[in-house]
């Protein structure tokens, strides 16, 4: 089944429902920053964030310093944002 990349009424549409997202400069994906107490609880969320990206078969690009991670969605099988990354991202926001 192939993945379709959202058109840009959907972009924007989807990215109004989605609290902290915000589009990524300089590609078509979305990112949001995570500020957690320590070290031990960015990792906590970034291992329930790994079990919900495995489930879901869709892997984020991320970064991690201390207490904050960066997370980055994309599809790169659709060459940008596609349905995919909301569902994750929201996923991700009930966490």
């Amino acid at each position: 089944m192939s993945v379709v990349q959202l058109t840009d009424e959907e972009r924007s549409t989807w990215l109004s429902t989605l609290e902290g997202w915000e589009m990524a400069e300089g590609k078509d994906a979305i990112q949001r920053t995570f500020e957690f107490g320590d070290f031990i609880e960015a990792w906590g969320f970034m291992s329930r964030v790994a079990i919900l990206a495995e489930k879901q078969d869709h892997h984020p690009e991320w970064f991690n310093v201390f207490n904050r991670v960066e997370i980055t969605l994309t599809t790169h099988d659709a060459d940008g944002l596609s349905l995919r990354d909301v569902h994750l991202a929201k996923a991700i926001n009930a966490l």
